[in-house]
């Protein structure tokens, strides 16, 4: 049986490793912002949803990990120590509404549709890697959304409008700080196959129909 450095370039091998670690550090900190915000939860549904996550991205970094170890990458985090404590106070600190927007619309949704990209060219043990986080997901997207859409019904019109204005924004903020982290992630994607171009369409329709629904949500 042909290993991974067999059927694989060494450029895709050291990209895919990068990629996975990302993924993987990203999980732990969603896994993190989440436990922190348990006890302020508006109520005990959303308090067992994120409780919920807390497990699920868990058992995400233990499947990636030992993907990883076999898959022979390097385990550096590829965001430093400075960035990842910044990450966790920014979720903190936010009011319930825009730590729904920030998480489940700019990290999770679009984040995830950036790796959805990943999964046709990916080699069968990355794929395999991804399958169960990626359709966790769905529930944990499924549950910010749903959670906003609420949220935004007991707001005064006027201040519903307000969010939704500045909803494109905080996405593009959210963004830019990843790219400013240095991160190489037109690099990365580009070396394991997969276009850049085709990532950014993805995510951009996909924050389209994002938008248009809570826009017209009632």
């Amino acid at each position: 049986m042909k290993t991974t450095r067999d059927t694989h370039t060494n450029e895709y091998h050291h990209a895919m490793g990068r990629l996975l670690a990302l993924y993987t550090q990203v999980d732990a900190l969603i896994g993190d912002v989440c436990a922190d915000r348990i006890a302020t939860a508006p109520d005990d549904a959303a308090r067992r949803a994120l409780i919920k996550q807390v497990g699920d991205e868990g058992r995400h970094v233990a499947i990636q990990h030992e993907w990883m170890a076999e898959f022979g990458t390097d385990p550096t985090p590829v965001v430093g120590e400075a960035q990842a404590a910044a990450i966790r106070a920014h979720f903190r600190d936010l009011p319930w509404l825009d730590f729904l927007a920030d998480l489940y619309v700019a990290v999770e949704a679009l984040g995830g549709e950036a790796v959805q990209e990943i999964v046709p060219i990916a080699d069968p043990g990355t794929r395999e890697s991804l399958r169960i986080p990626l359709a966790d997901e769905v529930d944990h997207v499924a549950f910010g959304l749903g959670q906003i859409r609420h949220e935004l019904a007991g707001l005064p019109e006027e201040e519903r409008r307000a969010f939704l204005t500045r909803l494109p924004e905080r996405i593009d903020t959210l963004a830019s700080a990843l790219h400013g982290m240095g991160i190489d992630l037109k690099g990365l994607f580009q070396a394991v196959g997969v276009p850049y171009a085709a990532v950014r369409d993805a995510v951009l329709t996909r924050r389209a129909d994002l938008l248009e629904d809570l826009a017209t949500a009632r």
